[in-house]
This record gives structure tokens, C-alpha cells and sequence, in this order.
């Protein structure tokens, strides 16, 4: 019986004791097959002695892994009957060297195999940025419970890939799709009035947009924070999100998120009572429409001229007084033509809506009940709802129902109206469903 000392040489250049080797190669061979094998520093000694000289094949391949050799020879294991194998290191060079420098080429193979390996190609990443182009598009006029199952479905494929292998510059990829995807499934839950839900996925937006490092993704997750905290009541959490999202890090990046930011935050400080920080924004809202380029996203994901005169006006009527009464009704309805003259495809009955409805409550403001009641002719008949929409008319309602107008049988009639309306089923039974 004679000695194993490249095997004795292998374990002593690296320090390890007998005992640790041999936790080494059972997780090894636990990691390969699934068995969890009972070997302790007595097998280590026994192959160190030369009492065992060819192992079982998951015990072989174990130790040239955690030894980073390329075959067992290197280890000085062979079949009992065959000859020992005999260590002949080059011309000039030690041994114990040329092991050294097969094992580090080794490596480098390996490590090139690895960096190699991906779940997804291009054409993958391609119809992802399809889909979800034509997702955020069809999430402005198609019905909501038709487009729930596909946002879902979408996020389940992205999610499975990311929980495997891809190229760094993929994975980033990837991260912005699982974005944007977010923030559908984040509108999803707010206009159905799920405002815990549309928060949680907001934050995954913002997730991903970290770690993706999208610029105009993370802008875009902060004005939709902006636009759950404001339909919350908390206004000036709402304008202070807002104002994140298009002055910290690296900026709300190119398109129209920074005219939608600052639109945002001026409808939160109006509706917090700060009137003058909210006519300086709105303001700077008009330049930056004027500045702005082409969007990233179409739809959802994309600020229209039609929806920032939506905006304008319920900041101006949320100021107040006359002349922003007035200047109120000519944004509201300057929005209404924009949807009306834009492609159908286009036109989002949530906003188109809420324009009426701003414009009604202006209508109210100047005392012309009969023109607000048929401003509101427009909205009483759409077949649901989202959940801001709600909110307005109930709010009109209680407005309604207060002096000077309490008395007004137009006024009565109206409320009468609301309450049915409100009454009705909501967009869909449930988010999580078809």
C-alpha cells in the first residue's frame, strides 16, 4: 500500500484539515445528486494512505471540484489493478507549479462558461418592450378587466427570467420591463381604489428603477406616489413626492414626466391652500411642456397636452376665486376639445371626465347650476368609474348639498343623480381576477 501524497500535498497547500475536506466534498456531492453522504476525516485518511485509490465516480468528481483539478490523476487516484499514476513535472518547472497554473486556466474556463450562460436574447427583450408598449396604450381607453390577466401574465414571464441566469446589461433590461409592468398592475389597483396595493407596487417601481438605474422610470414611480398620496387626502406629502421625482438624482430624464411632476405638485400645493407656490409651478408646467421631447412610453406612461389642461384646471379651481374660476373652465374645456380632436384610441375616459367634471364644479363656483348640470350630462353616462372619479362626483355632491345651493331643486335633482350613478358596479369585481 503505498502513500497518496498528491492528495496529501493538494490538502496541506491550502491549510485545510482532513476533517474539512471532507464537509467539502459531501456538500459537493449534496450539491450534484441530492444524497447527503456520511464521510468524515477516517475516508480523507484512508485516501491519504493509499487504503483507497479509486473512489465511487460522485465521490471522484466531488474531489477534483473542491481541489479545482481536471481529473482525478492530478489527485493521485487510480482503478486498483492499474499502476499508480507517476507525477513527471516539466523540464525546469516544479510540479507542484504546473498543477497550480492548469488549475487557474481551469478557472478562467470556467468562469467564461459561466458569463456566457442567459435565459434571454434579444428577441426575447423585444417583445417584451412590445408588449408592454401596446399594454400602456391600450391601458387609456380598453376596459380594465380585459387588460388585468395580460399585465399579470406579462410580470409572471418577467419575473420567472429574472430568477435565472443573464447578461448584466440583460438583467438591467429586464428590470426596467418589470418596471414598467409594475406600474400598470400600481394604476390597476388605484383606479379600482385599492390604495394599499397601488402603493406596494409603486414601490417595486422604484425598485427597479434603482437597480436598473432608469431615470425616467424612478420620476415616473414618484409622480405616481404623488397621485396615491393625493387621492389619500395628503396633500402635502403628494407635492413633496412630486418635487422628488423631478429634482433628485439625476433628474425625471427626457420626455414629458417633468411637465407631469410639476403639474402634480401644483395640484397638491393648491389643494393644500399654498396658492401661490401652485400658480409658480403651474407655470413652470407650461415651460416644461414647451421644452419637452418625445416620450419614452406611449399612454399611461406618457403626459398629453389634453391631460395637463386636465391638471390646470383643477389646480386653478382648487385656488380659487374668480378670475381662476374662469381661467378653470377655459383649461377644463381646452382639455375636452384636445380628447375629443385626438385619435379615440387615445382618449381616456378617466381624465376626459374629471375635465367635466372640474368644469361642472366651476360652472357651480360661478352660480350657473343649469350649465354644471349639463356639463354633467357627459359624465352620468359612462357604464363605471375608477375610484378618483368616484371620489369627485361624492365630493360634488356634498357641494351640492351645501349652501347656496342646497335649496335649488336643479341642485337636488343633481344630487339625486350623483347618488345613482355611484351606485353602480365598479370597474371590475376584482383586480386579481380575470
Amino acid at each position: 500500500m503505498m502513500a497518496n501524497e498528491a492528495l496529501r500535498r493538494h490538502r496541506n497547500a491550502r491549510q485545510w484539515t482532513q476533517t474539512q475536506v471532507a464537509e467539502r466534498v459531501c456538500a459537493q456531492v449534496q450539491a450534484a445528486t441530492g444524497r447527503d453522504p456520511e464521510l468524515d476525516a477516517n475516508w480523507v485518511s484512508r485516501l491519504e494512505r493509499g487504503a483507497i485509490t479509486w473512489p465511487s465516480g460522485d465521490y471522484r468528481a466531488a474531489l477534483c471540484a473542491v481541489f479545482q483539478v481536471a481529473s482525478e490523476a492530478e489527485l493521485g487516484l487510480f482503478p486498483k489493478g492499474s499502476a499508480a499514476p507517476k507525477e513527471r513535472p516539466a523540464a525546469g518547472v516544479p510540479s507542484d507549479d504546473v498543477r497550480s497554473l492548469a488549475a487557474d486556466t481551469e478557472l478562467s474556463t470556467r468562469l467564461a462558461r459561466h458569463a456566457a450562460e442567459t435565459n434571454v436574447n434579444t428577441l426575447v427583450l423585444e417583445q417584451f418592450d412590445a408588449d408592454v408598449e401596446r399594454l400602456a396604450r391600450d391601458f387609456v381607453s380598453r376596459p380594465l378587466p380585459l387588460l388585468v390577466p395580460e399585465i399579470r401574465m406579462a410580470r409572471g414571464a418577467v419575473f420567472r427570467l429574472l430568477e435565472g441566469r443573464q447578461h448584466p446589461s440583460q438583467t438591467r433590461h429586464l428590470y426596467v420591463v418589470a418596471g414598467w409592468l409594475s406600474g400598470l398592475a400600481a394604476h390597476v389597483s388605484l383606479d379600482l381604489g385599492d390604495r394599499t396595493g397601488a402603493a406596494t407596487h409603486a414601490r417595486t417601481v422604484v425598485q427597479c428603477a434603482e437597480i436598473s438605474e432608469h431615470s425616467q422610470l424612478r420620476a415616473w414611480a414618484r409622480s405616481f406616489q404623488s397621485l396615491v398620496a393625493y387621492w389619500a387626502g395628503d396633500y402635502r406629502r403628494a407635492g413633496d413626492l412630486a418635487q422628488a421625482g423631478h429634482s433628485e438624482g439625476r433628474g425625471p430624464g427626457t420626455g414629458t414626466i417633468k411637465a407631469r411632476l410639476l403639474s402634480l405638485e401644483a395640484r397638491a400645493r393648491a389643494a393644500e391652500g399654498d396658492n401661490h407656490s401652485a400658480l409658480r409651478i403651474l407655470a413652470l408646467a407650461n415651460e416644461a411642456r414647451v421644452a419637452a421631447g418625445p416620450d419614452e412610453l406611449p399612454g399611461i406612461f406618457s403626459f398629453p397636452e389634453a391631460k395637463q389642461w386636465a391638471y390646470a384646471g383643477t389646480t386653478l379651481l382648487a385656488v380659487g376665486g374668480a378670475e381662476q374660476t374662469r381661467h378653470a373652465i377655459s383649461a377644463s374645456n381646452r382639455a375636452v376639445e384636445l380628447y375629443y380632436a385626438g385619435p379615440e384610441d387615445d382618449r381616456s375616459p378617466g381624465d376626459l371626465q374629471a375635465a367635466h367634471l372640474d368644469m361642472a364644479t366651476a360652472y357651480l363656483a360661478s352660480g350657473e347650476i343649469d350649465r354644471a348640470g349639463a356639463t354633467l350630462s357627459e359624465v352620468f353616462t359612462a357604464e363605471g368609474f375608477t375610484a378618483s372619479i368616484t371620489i369627485r362626483l361624492r365630493n360634488l355632491a356634498a357641494l351640492l348639498g351645501s349652501e347656496p345651493y342646497r335649496g335649488a331643486q336643479a341642485a337636488v335633482d343633481l344630487r339625486t343623480h350623483i347618488h345613482e350613478v355611484t351606485a353602480r358596479p365598479a370597474l371590475a369585481s376584482n383586480p386579481t381576477e380575470p
